[in-house]
């Protein structure tokens, strides 16, 4: 296993996880030193969390999760949209590609996209931004050339101050089952188009679940040119391209 995981074997509370790992090294201990002396947001104190694995990018990746919060689990689309950015690096051209994602959960896409080389802003709500960036910096910190950046983003709300378009561009925006039987699927789109320029590329994975799933893909294709990319039948989940129409 890599060096740069060997942190990632503990929860957060400290407590090592049985799966070969001994116990924490001098150099793990200098990387758990730096990673808290660099998190900024802490993660909610929840009843339960599990430490879930996964394989991406050469890398063994462990994600502190929740089920008490649907922000804090991985969904079907991540692992999918995680499997496209792997199977796709260098037609995407990810090396120091700019990349925001959009309700980054407990952020698998994030870290993937990191790994792979980009340069990640991921975004979701404040109350699990804690364990985001924590599973951020135990999957990336001392193992990415860029280190990925968490903010807080609520959909359609203070866009043009937290992203001003003069100082903010991305090459992709990132989205895995951020639609589901929600009130805000309209700030969502909105959200969407304005963090697209041209050029940029949005990459939407989801679980197709409502009707109003099907009915927010009708709006989405109304203002972006739409591909379908991958569609996995077992899971019901379908991977789009879109990219803002410009009149």
């Amino acid at each position: 296993m890599d060096q740069c995981f060997h942190t990632a074997q503990q929860s957060y509370s400290g407590t090592p996880q049985e799966d070969g790992f001994a116990g924490p090294s001098v150099e793990s201990d200098r990387i758990e030193s730096s990673l808290h002396s660099i998190q900024k947001f802490v993660p909610t104190d929840y009843a339960s969390y599990t430490q879930e694995h996964y394989q991406f990018a050469g890398k063994k990746i462990i994600i502190q999760e929740s089920i008490e919060n649907y922000g804090t689990v991985v969904w079907p689309g991540a692992t999918v949209l995680c499997q496209y950015l792997e199977d796709h690096t260098e037609e995407l051209n990810l090396q120091d590609a700019k990349i925001l994602e959009i309700g980054a959960g407990p952020g698998l896409v994030s870290i993937v996209a990191s790994l792979l080389g980009a340069q990640v802003t991921a975004t979701d709500l404040p109350d699990v931004l804690g364990n985001l960036q924590y599973n951020l910096l135990k999957n990336t910190l001392e193992c990415t050339a860029h280190l990925p950046e968490v903010k807080e983003l609520v959909w359609g709300e203070d866009l043009d101050q937290k992203f001003p378009k003069s100082n903010f561009y991305y090459d992709y925006i990132l989205a895995s089952d951020v639609v589901y039987h929600h009130y805000f699927l309209d700030k969502l789109l909105a959200t969407m188009v304005y963090l697209s320029q041209p050029g940029t590329v949005v990459l939407w994975a989801n679980k197709f679940r409502f009707s109003t799933d099907y009915d927010f893909l009708d709006k989405f294709k109304q203002v972006f040119d739409t591909t379908l990319m991958a569609e996995h039948s077992e899971s019901s989940v379908k991977l789009f391209k879109g990219i803002l129409k410009f009149d």
